[in-house]
């Protein structure tokens, strides 16, 4: 069977790739959604193991009104992935599990472990390692069943994203399932792992990139391009007119100056974990900071008042279970 048309390959410009990107990705996100915005009996939240997560700083800065507000149907949360919800970036722990599963040679696991040393260290995403990563991974599942990655992402994730997860964001997004809103990972990250990573942590589903496939086959093509930068924001734009949701109401959370765009579009940014230009953005335009990294402290801390006590708790809990661990 032909690729549909608006698959086919074909010049276009990078606003009309970010757009197709973004597009791609709502579709997709509507069909693998959770039918509320608590998510289902069987995707119910998971425990994360937070043994190997710091404690977040304390709570500063003026006191807020409370946020998100129950009941208000019209607003949704959006959440970057990667340093944002999870330590490191999906991408690369997926590549490792592929390698374990000889999916690709020892070379190329050697690219994925730099690209990730990178991360960690910098702290920021580099586009042209990200880019390097998305076309090695293209390249590796190209004739692979998307049912046969999904299996294998379930995998994934129980062995080298759970205990990744930050307890401190995990706590602002179910503050927001709480008050009755929906809530999205948004993220350059495949957006079948980006779906499983949802569901396992209870969230309503996730915007992520596309990549093509044909009688449920890869391809090795993207849809459009990587939801990055202003891709992500013509996703969410694209889910929220879907969804008539108001955007002036809506949240949304990031640690990297790549989402400004995605931050710009919400009337309750955040940033999290914000890399240098991400926090001077937040400075300038007074935009509520939060910081779960081990040394790091933000100038200006502010979080929803409703997820407060969820943020700190979770924090005590990933400061006694480390506390245990190196006893």
């Amino acid at each position: 069977m032909a690729a549909p048309g608006w698959l086919t390959p074909r010049r276009r410009s990078a606003t009309a790739r970010s757009v197709l990107a973004g597009e791609a990705s709502a579709e997709a996100a509507r069909k693998t959604a959770l039918t509320g915005p608590e998510g289902s009996a069987e995707a119910a939240p998971e425990e994360a193991h937070v043994e190997l997560l710091e404690a977040p700083a304390a709570v500063e800065g003026p006191a807020e009104p409370v946020f998100p507000v129950a009941g208000d149907d019209l607003a949704a949360a959006f959440f970057d992935l990667d340093n944002t919800v999870m330590q490191g970036a999906a991408i690369f722990h997926f590549g490792r599990g592929l390698y374990k599963r000889e999916f690709f040679r020892r070379r190329e696991l050697a690219r994925f472990a730099w690209q990730q040393a990178w991360f960690r260290l910098a702290g920021v995403e580099d586009p042209e390692h990200m880019q390097d990563a998305r076309d090695s991974a293209l390249s590796i599942v190209k004739g692979h069943k998307v049912s046969e990655l999904m299996t294998i992402g379930e995998e994934i994730y129980d062995e080298y994203m759970a205990e990744r997860i930050w307890p401190g964001t995990r706590a602002l997004a179910q503050a927001h399932l709480d008050a009755g809103q929906k809530v999205w990972l948004v993220t350059a990250a495949p957006v079948e792992t980006a779906t499983i990573i949802a569901r396992r942590l209870g969230l309503t589903g996730a915007l992520g990139t596309v990549a093509e496939s044909v009688d449920g086959v890869y391809t090795g093509r993207l849809v459009g391009e990587p939801l990055h930068g202003p891709a992500k924001a013509e996703a969410v734009r694209a889910l929220a007119a879907a969804e008539g949701l108001e955007l002036e109401r809506c949240a949304a959370y990031s640690d990297s100056h790549n989402d400004i765009p995605m931050l710009s579009l919400v009337g309750h940014p955040y940033a999290i974990n914000p890399d240098t230009k991400l926090r001077k953005h937040a400075r300038i335009n007074d935009w509520r900071l939060r910081d779960y990294r081990t040394g790091r402290k933000a100038v200006k801390v502010g979080v929803p008042a409703a997820a407060g006590v969820g943020a700190i708790a979770g924090g005590a809990a990933a400061a006694i279970a480390l506390h245990r661990r190196r006893k």
